[in-house]
């Protein structure tokens, strides 16, 4: 059974960081990355590393988060600095199966961004 389990969300001052980690278990996964859902729009994928390490972001965070993987742990990770208040969104991990390429996602942890 594919599990995705977030943690490392919260309330940061605008400028502040925060460090997003999301532990995968039950298959081997191949692409893996960091979505998110700001209150009245659609979910995004916001960034993504391949099992080799390649990375992609979109332009909105490009040069302020960095994303991260442990393959050993099968754990990817979110470093998120200069964050801004329109970050503020609800953040899930995605992951694609390494054989099948079938995608999940995770249940989300809220990040709001806020003085």
């Amino acid at each position: 059974q594919v599990q995705l389990v977030e943690s490392g969300g919260g309330l940061v001052q605008p400028g502040g960081s925060l460090r997003l980690s999301c532990a995968a278990s039950g298959s081997i996964f191949g692409t893996m990355g960091w979505g998110r859902r700001a209150p009245g729009k659609q979910r995004e994928l916001v960034a993504s590393i391949t099992s080799g390490g390649n990375t992609n972001y979109v332009a909105s965070v490009k040069g302020r988060f960095t994303i991260s993987r442990d393959n050993a742990k099968n754990t990817v990770y979110l470093q998120m600095n200069d964050l801004e208040p329109e970050d503020t969104a609800v953040y899930y991990c995605n992951a694609d199966l390494l054989l099948t390429r079938r995608n999940y996602w995770g249940q989300g942890t809220q990040v709001t961004v806020s003085s």
